[in-house]
């Protein structure tokens, strides 16, 4: 970008890369921390601690603005789309899916975003997106099924959480494309934290139905250590970072970045969950990452920058 000194692209840089890492492992912290309580539970904490470390920041920034009544309204539907039941989606499937599969799947939602960019608001697909998006079809396969696509015609398809969170890409597409017209409107960071907020509020209701707060003192040191990473660094500081990070430098290259997601998903899961890195694994993943590639370089670059404002579809 013009005007920006290498300082400053530097911090950018150093921002978006935490950012990713963070993102990356929240999958495997989810894990963690399921293993002691139950996906509500989980997702209550972890967007009470997100919801607090936003509203700081908003505040500190002098962003903190009440909204129009009509705009608040459709933060509440964005609230419930991309916080309440894509995150009830992901921590649900990550009972049973890998987290290593789960982040290469995510990683589709810029295919699921260009489908419905034609569905919805007839954007052209020209021959490479339509080539990327059979691509990301063809790795997703791969990965799910562990290299055995013939699996699918005995109705086998990795395991039930790998649906799941197959669901939760196109549900992030859909909240990226309806955030679009709030994002030239509101700072990015700004409608975040109308929009977790609401979210969190939603999701006291899964919680009052389901476990309450009987769950919470259950928690281990571990637990807490795990859902504490989710709520103040990935739901809160990574946020901040990236936002930061999006003012510095093009987005191009902070789309870039995101690719890296799934492989840091793979590498902590390996680490730290003893997920074993398969040859399927590896390539599924790498049809997955060149079929987004072809998806994005063909993308429009004001669409471009208003998806990659909002992340990817672990936030």
């Amino acid at each position: 970008m013009p005007g920006v000194t290498s300082t400053a692209r530097a911090r950018a840089l150093a921002e978006g890369f935490f950012a990713v890492l963070v993102w990356g492992a929240s999958f495997i912290a989810t894990k963690i921390a399921l293993t002691e309580v139950s996906p509500a539970t989980i997702v209550w904490l972890r967007f009470a601690m997100g919801v607090v470390v936003l509203s700081v920041a908003i505040t500190a920034s002098r962003q903190l603005k009440a909204v129009p009544f009509r705009t608040l309204g459709f933060f509440t539907v964005l609230g419930l789309v991309g916080i309440t039941f894509h995150q009830w989606l992901q921590s649900n499937a990550l009972v049973t899916s890998r987290a290593s599969t789960s982040g290469w799947i995510v990683a589709t939602t810029p295919v699921f975003m260009a489908v419905l960019g034609r569905l919805v608001l007839k954007e052209r697909l020209g021959a490479a997106r339509i080539v990327g998006i059979a691509l990301a079809a063809i790795g997703v396969v791969l990965v799910v099924t562990r290299g055995e696509p013939a699996a699918l015609l005995h109705g086998q398809f990795g395991a039930a959480g790998d649906l799941l969170i197959l669901i939760s890409a196109p549900n992030w597409a859909v909240f990226s494309v309806l955030s679009r017209g709030a994002l030239r409107s509101h700072p990015a960071i700004r409608m975040m934290a109308y929009v977790m907020g609401i979210g969190w509020l939603f999701s006291t209701l899964l919680l009052v139905a389901g476990p309450g707060l009987s769950e919470v003192g259950r928690l281990s040191t571990r637990g807490w250590g795990a859902i504490t990473f989710l709520g103040v660094a990935c739901s809160g500081l990574a946020y901040i970072a990236w936002y930061d990070a999006l003012q510095r430098m093009p987005a191009s290259e902070a789309g870039a970045l995101l690719y890296l997601e799934p492989l840091v998903a793979m590498a902590v899961a390996a680490a730290v969950l003893g997920e074993r890195i398969t040859v399927a694994t590896i390539v599924g993943g790498a049809v997955i990452l060149l079929g987004v590639w072809l998806v994005n370089r063909a993308q429009g670059a004001g669409a471009g920058r208003e998806a990659i404002a909002l992340g990817p579809g672990e936030e």
